[in-house]
């Protein structure tokens, strides 16, 4: 099982949201991440280019941007936003 850990770049995001809406995408990452975060689905998939992170997980308009380090098992949270459109927004600046 890997450890999930956020940045505190990605403490600051999730706070932007309403708790309702934290809930959500907490619950997300605490089903999604801890087992085989590295293994591609419809909604968790390898981001290329990767310059925001490695790995991006889809939460309905939410968007959770990590890193995974398969050595020590820890999955690194690096941002959190949301995409209501094409354009990926961090507390409601385009990003």
């Amino acid at each position: 099982m890997y450890e999930i850990e956020f940045t505190p770049e990605a403490v600051t995001d999730l706070r932007y949201f309403r708790k309702f809406e934290q809930n959500v995408i907490i619950d997300a990452i605490q089903t999604q991440l801890p087992y085989e975060p590295t293994i591609e689905t419809k909604n968790r998939f390898r981001r290329e280019p990767s310059d925001l992170a490695d790995w991006e997980l889809r939460i309905g308009i939410f968007r959770v941007f990590y890193n995974v380090d398969e050595q020590v098992e820890i999955v690194s949270i690096e941002r959190i936003g949301e995409k209501p459109n094409n354009i990926v927004l961090f507390r409601g600046q385009e990003g």
